[in-house]
């Protein structure tokens, strides 16, 4: 596992690319026929994937980071297929995933195996942990099923499809929130205008981009902001003071994840274009 410390935003300022993109970029955790785990400071999360080929693959406790007998002893994990169709086995009990489907795990759930239908196309599990101080049950999310909400407009370059998969009034969650936000052919900005929000951080994975296109994703304190340069099934970390937002060379798709004080998904600090710098 791989074990990130972040930093304050006065330090933020002095740092150089090289070491914004080793704190916050996770730039290889899509790596066939392995679960790759990055363990941040922030809210404690934890990031990752999966990709089984012939074998399944098992998602265990790293016991220096967690000190935990398993993986999800005192942990919630929301994860989200964007390969083949899978399978994921929980406790004993066999779930199918096809691209774009999600799944809820809760708290307590010792055993969770990973398998793809097909080897020569494989799933690509993503998933993001938090803390969890509550159990709630294991629940599918059907990509049909994710709750739709349209933003943004042609004029802006920011037409786009908000798909919540984990939220309240929907799928029971003890702190995690998670879903997917897809951006219309020809849009390429988003989460423009920026907003921050002290209660909670977020994590943001890029996906969908074709060949040699790239997202500069921006980040920092409004007034002094920063980007970080992303490529296809890259995440990067962001802190609650800094804002979150997006241009790419083209469409592309990326899923959003949070943890923290609340799980209200509209609790924003908007930024106002003129105080961004």
């Amino acid at each position: 596992m791989d074990l990130r410390f972040t930093t304050d935003p006065q330090t933020f300022r002095t740092m150089s690319q090289e070491q914004l993109r080793k704190v916050f970029l996770l730039d290889s955790i899509f790596v066939p026929g392995s679960v790759q785990m990055v363990y941040s400071d922030i809210d404690r999360s934890i990031t990752g994937s999966v990709i089984p080929l012939l074998q399944p693959l098992q998602l265990l406790s790293s016991k220096r980071e967690m000190a935990a007998d398993y993986f999800a002893e005192r942990r919630e994990i929301g994860i989200l297929n964007i390969g083949g169709d899978a399978f994921v086995k929980i406790e004993g009990v066999q779930y199918h995933l096809a691209r774009k489907d999600g799944i809820y795990i809760g708290r307590g759930a010792k055993e969770i195996v990973f398998s793809s239908e097909k080897p020569d196309d494989p799933a690509a599990f993503y998933f993001v942990s938090y803390p969890a101080h509550s159990v709630y049950p294991v629940t599918m999310i059907k990509s049909a099923d994710a709750t739709p909400t349209r933003l943004g407009s042609r004029k802006d370059a920011n037409e786009r499809t908000i798909y919540k998969y984990i939220y309240p009034g929907s799928v029971k969650s003890c702190q995690l929130v998670m879903g997917m936000t897809e951006l219309d052919e020809g849009s390429v900005w988003n989460t423009m205008p920026p907003h921050t929000h002290t209660r909670r951080s977020e994590i943001y994975m890029y996906f969908g981009l074709p060949p040699g296109a790239v997202v500069f994703h921006m980040m920092g304190q409004p007034g002094e902001t920063r980007h970080i340069v992303m490529r296809d099934r890259q995440a990067v970390l962001s802190p609650s003071w800094s804002i979150h937002a997006g241009v790419g060379t083209s469409a592309y798709s990326f899923v959003w994840s949070m943890g923290g004080e609340n799980q209200a998904f509209d609790d924003m600090d908007g930024v106002n274009l003129t105080d961004v710098r």
